[in-house]
């Protein structure tokens, strides 16, 4: 018998690969600091990421003694080449920004415990000149004095428990990124110009980026006679983008803040951290560590259209807006899915959208502003609301779903090439644009039985894959600008209740279920012209509640709006029913929650009724 060597070679790669592979439970915590000083207010002090320095002291202690051990970066990059096991319990301490603190509060409490530490300073701010300022957290600027020189830095770092590494040159601030004024964290934002009303080409962007990381990345070299090897982005905003350009400079570490606990493979970009805040205790601290009890989490979510904001007159956006904003922060849900796609003619196809874009008319540049308004006065994750086929370009006919009944929402055609380059396009250039923490597919994706008959004939759940996967592929192209989005994905109730009916949607329980963080089933009885609500809805809760896991990752997305009505004051659903089908709902054993639609403008629903609906807070709901 003879074996082609390609074959041994590969089996005898696989087998290394996977002997050197690390371990599946190689946890690593990862601990951000930032200022350590004598100081600190137990309550309210000016700079909320400020820990006093008998806080950081008892912190270490009790990590110490309770079977926790310190590594540097040497042992994480030999855990993720399968070179060396994480010790059980591993803690990685990093400090930002490079406050002198890190010197002569942090650093003799390290060298007591023999803890090493990652200290990452903006390198432009090492050293400061004596005449220029820095505006830091809290009310006064910082000077010469507050921040590490480099003299500091070479003391620690030849000590063998710091490394350094890089928090950039320049990045730590927020840019100009959009019309409106907002500002928003540098690494990951093409610059907006007032003067031309011209945003940063991608080439520009990457440019700045590559050239602020090279001065921090020579600075590091030049005064500490070694490269960093790793990068600490501001805020913890980055993107595949500017860790390609971190990568080529040498430093294929990166950190974010989605702590606290993560596994460790052969990727070390984006390791999780803990931020560490509001100068907690050591039981506040263990708390942190141990994050909510399942049973406390549930996602709260409003589906907002962003029609509702937008007015040609700007005056009356930005009162809309203050509207919108004021109403979600009382309300208080955890999420919002904003709609990113215009639809003045109401045929269901987006006609333009609220960002810049390379194929549709841009109707205003909206969505930035709003979404980041949302996340930064309102406190809610925000997911990007947009269709998955239904896109209506200057090129539409050329594009479209060949087939298709006139009467059925215009969509394009998911087996050409060309309009799931477009669509691709479109995600991407919404992610360039726009702060995000997730995607939310609309019920668009969908193939009708006639629909494309020679893709996988006969075969529905093929179908159903098929267009599962395209959303996969609009997905990663979102995440080459924003890393690590959520997705959601609507679900109509029909293939829920009768999964025969996947023939005719292309969509199904089953298949959403592992493929999406969330699936948001429409569970809207009026809509479906149900007759016994009641009944209809417990049917629903029965087929999620049969499909294992499914409670876990399924959203019940309410209606607020009985569109059969006849006329706009009857087709509010009557306020006693949206809080008593919710409680009814979670005492079935859900946990995810939506409705739609919120018209915030006119106040429906009630904003009590929304509240007992909807807030991820508890009552009596406490205005803060």
């Amino acid at each position: 018998m003879r074996v082609h060597l390609t074959t041994v070679f590969a089996a005898v790669l696989a087998l290394a690969t996977a002997l050197c592979a690390p371990p599946a439970d190689a946890k690593l915590l990862v601990l951000s600091y930032h200022d350590i000083r004598d100081d600190v207010a137990r309550r309210g002090d000016p700079d909320p990421y400020a820990v006093s320095t008998q806080n950081f002291a008892a912190h270490l202690d009790w990590l110490h003694g309770n079977g926790y051990t310190a590594v540097d970066l040497d042992t994480l990059v030999a855990a993720s080449r399968g070179e060396r096991e994480l010790p059980e319990r591993a803690v990685l301490i990093t400090i930002d920004d490079g406050l002198r603190s890190a010197y002569t509060h942090a650093f003799p409490l390290l060298r007591a415990y023999g803890f090493p530490a990652v200290v990452a300073p903006v390198t432009g701010w090492v050293g400061l000149p004596p005449t220029e300022h820095v505006n830091y957290e809290g009310p006064a600027s910082h000077d010469h004095d507050d921040f590490l020189t480099w003299a500091q830095l070479r003391e620690m770092q030849a000590s063998g428990l710091v490394e350094v590494a890089s928090h950039t040159h320049g990045l730590h601030y927020g840019a100009l990124a959009n019309p409106q004024g907002n500002t928003i964290p540098a690494a990951v934002t093409r610059l907006h110009d007032p003067d031309t009303g011209q945003y940063e080409t991608r080439d520009e962007y990457q440019a700045r980026v590559r050239a602020d990381l090279a001065a921090s990345a020579a600075s590091i070299a030049r005064e500490l006679g070694q490269r960093p090897r790793a990068v600490i982005w501001p805020y913890a905003a980055y993107n595949q983008q500017t860790n390609a350009i971190a990568d080529e400079l040498g430093m294929a570490i990166s950190f974010d803040l989605e702590g606290p606990e993560q596994t460790i493979g052969r990727d070390l970009h984006g390791l999780a951290r803990l931020l560490v805040m509001g100068n907690p205790t050591v039981p506040e601290l263990v708390r942190e560590l141990r994050g909510p009890a399942d049973d406390e989490e549930g996602l709260r979510a409003i589906q907002v259209d962003l029609d509702y904001v937008y007015d040609p007159d700007p005056a009356q956006t930005e009162r809309n807006l203050d509207v919108l904003i004021e109403r979600i922060h009382r309300i208080r849900p955890s999420h919002v899915f904003l709609q990113a796609f215009a639809d003045p003619d109401g045929d269901g196809a987006a006609d333009a959208l609220y960002f810049p874009n390379r194929h549709l008319p841009m109707r205003a540049d909206l969505f930035n502003r709003v979404a980041w308004q949302l996340a930064t006065r309102a406190q809610v994750q925000v997911y990007a609301w947009l269709p998955v086929l239904a896109f209506r370009p200057a090129n539409a006919d050329a594009l479209a779903l060949p087939g298709a009944d006139p009467a059925e929402v215009f969509r394009l055609d998911p087996t050409n090439p060309d309009a799931r380059a477009l669509i691709a396009d479109i995600y991407e250039d919404l992610a360039i644009a726009s702060p995000i923490n997730g995607l939310h597919f609309h019920d668009d994706a969908l193939l009708r039985e006639g629909e494309l008959p020679d893709l996988f004939p006969g075969d529905p759940a093929a179908r159903t894959a098929y267009l599962v996967d395209f959303t996969h592929e609009l997905h990663r192209a979102a995440e080459r600008w924003r890393p690590k989005l959520k997705t959601s994905r609507n679900l109509f109730a029909r293939p829920v209740l009768e999964p025969a009916s996947e023939a005719w949607f292309a969509q199904s329980l089953a298949a959403f279920v592992p493929a999406y963080d969330y699936t948001v089933i429409m569970a809207m009885p009026w809509m479906e012209g149900s007759d016994d609500p009641q009944a209809w809805m417990d049917a629903l809760i029965a087929k999620v509640e049969a499909q294992p896991g499914a409670l876990d990752r399924v959203v019940f997305q309410l209606q607020t709006v009985d569109w059969r009505a006849d006329d706009a004051d009857s087709k509010s659903v009557p306020g006693t029913v949206l809080p008593q089908t919710g409680r009814r709902l979670q005492a079935a054993g859900v946990r995810h929650l939506a409705y739609y639609p919120d018209d915030f403008l006119r106040d429906r629903p009630t904003l009590n009724v929304a509240r007992e609906t909807i807030s991820a807070r508890s009552f009596p709901y406490p205005e803060d």
